[in-house]
């Protein structure tokens, strides 16, 4: 569940959600859901506790903590309408809030933030948006309650801002959660956090609900996971950039995997893989339109007339070229180049690399540039690397679909497309899955390269 827009409309949305649950508990389904923060909130812990941790202004706390407080008082009494579970869900509010003031103003006497704290503050917004969403289901008159990612069961290793779920976690879910599905109550659980073995909040990464509701899906053996969101599913493109964008009815998990990782903001990267595990199928909806059967995602591939399923666009990224005669023959460059921007932290997107050997190509994302560069380079003297270069003004289009695999052409058809349109490519990167076509272009290139290769593969 996403809330979104302000915080009356938050409330709202949250009464939509109570709705819509309660219509599937009383139609026999045994629930368990997954609730995100609220619109903004989460930006606005990160940002605030940024802030003050420079600056040390306590007032700054003090101005938050009054907005998130207008914000959530709010939603409170749009999307709960009994007197005593308003009072009720006020207090859990409130205490929820003091704590987030004393950690805040904590970090300004310090003058410091840690990863750790940050999953700390972070924790925030899904631990003040549960208890709302809970309380507005019992004001509709069906029991409910209320969990953290951790007190259902999911526990993570120490990775502080991408934390993984221990292989543990499944079995503790299941002890704690099932329980809850055989009885008359809509159980909630806070999306995005968890704790690690020592009972210390971590979080499974930006958008991490989804992750949470497929751990959580998986580990009671759900029929089916459902990703409630403000669009029919997942689309053949992103809508904004080409309006002629349809959902697609079903895709497979490769395929998930693939657009979830390459642009599509749909679903988080990492949703997918406990649903594969446990062979459960995933299914994304559209929040507002909920008999729209959006988009279902099975294990097998899906027949279809259509090899490419989705073009997406990745913007924000930089490319790094790393080249040098010194590099041609030289044993354990590219080792020494992976383990160097691993040690800095530095996600790799893309690789590519001619048989020369004497040029290497990395896609990163934009912020992590300054870090990737100084760390290739001082992991090589020139006599290895003549240069680093790279280039902000690019983006990554993909053009993915599982009946691309043994398809002759399909290439032939991007590129050609591309060269019609006279839109140069500056790297190309595929994996022997032949699922996913990934290449750079100019970012003043990058939003016409997806128009017209939606428009190539469907016939539009």
């Amino acid at each position: 569940m996403k809330f979104g827009g302000t915080s009356v409309a938050n409330g709202e949305k949250i009464r939509h959600v109570a709705t819509l649950l309660k219509g599937f508990h009383e139609n026999g389904h045994e629930l368990i859901a997954v609730t995100s923060a609220l619109g903004g909130t989460t930006d606005g812990l990160l940002s605030t506790a940024k802030d003050v941790s420079k600056n040390g202004k306590v007032s700054l706390v003090k101005e938050f903590i009054a907005d998130i407080t207008k914000t959530h008082y709010d939603a409170i009494h749009a999307a709960i309408d009994d007197e005593n579970i308003i009072s009720e869900t006020t207090e859990v509010i409130d205490v929820r809030l003091d704590e987030l003031e004393k950690a805040l103003i904590g970090i300004c006497y310090l003058g410091e933030l840690t990863p750790r704290s940050i999953d700390y503050i972070s924790s925030y917004g899904e631990r003040l948006a549960a208890p709302i969403v809970s309380g507005s289901i019992r004001s509709l008159g069906i029991d409910s309650k209320w969990l953290t990612g951790g007190e259902s069961g999911i526990i993570t290793d120490g990775n502080y801002g991408n934390a993984l779920p221990l292989e543990k976690s499944y079995e503790l879910i299941k002890e704690k959660l099932s329980p809850l599905l055989n009885c008359s109550i809509v159980t909630i659980i806070t999306g995005f956090i968890a704790e690690n073995e020592d009972g210390i909040i971590t979080t499974l990464g930006r958008s991490g609900s989804d992750f949470s509701a497929s751990i959580i899906g998986a580990a009671v053996q759900a029929d089916e996971i459902w990703l409630w969101k403000e669009v029919h599913g997942i689309m053949t493109s992103d809508p904004k950039i080409v309006p002629e964008a349809k959902p697609l009815a079903q895709v497979s998990y490769i395929e998930a995997m693939e657009l979830s990782y390459f642009g599509a903001k749909v679903l988080h990267p990492r949703t997918i893989e406990p649903a594969i595990k446990h062979k459960i199928p995933v299914r994304v909806k559209n929040t507002f339109e909920p008999s729209f059967e959006g988009t279902l995602i099975v294990a097998d591939q899906v027949p279809s007339q259509n090899v490419v399923k989705a073009v997406t666009l990745i913007k924000k990224v930089a490319l790094i070229n790393i080249c040098g005669a010194g590099m041609m023959g030289t044993i354990g460059t590219a080792a020494r180049v992976f383990t160097s921007l691993a040690n800095a932290g530095v996600n790799i997107i893309m690789i590519s690399q001619g048989s020369s050997e004497a040029n290497m190509s990395l896609v990163i994302d934009e912020d992590q540039l300054e870090t990737a560069v100084a760390a290739v380079r001082c992991e090589f003297n020139r006599n290895v690397v003549g240069d680093v270069v790279f280039d902000r003004d690019i983006c990554v289009v993909a053009v993915v679909g599982a009946g691309m695999d043994g398809t002759p052409g399909v290439s032939g058809r991007v590129f050609s497309t591309l060269g019609r349109e006279k839109i140069n490519v500056i790297m190309i990167s595929q994996g022997s899955s032949q699922h996913n076509i990934s290449f750079v272009v100019s970012s003043r290139d990058a939003i016409n390269a997806v128009r017209v290769l939606h428009r190539e593969f469907y016939n539009l």
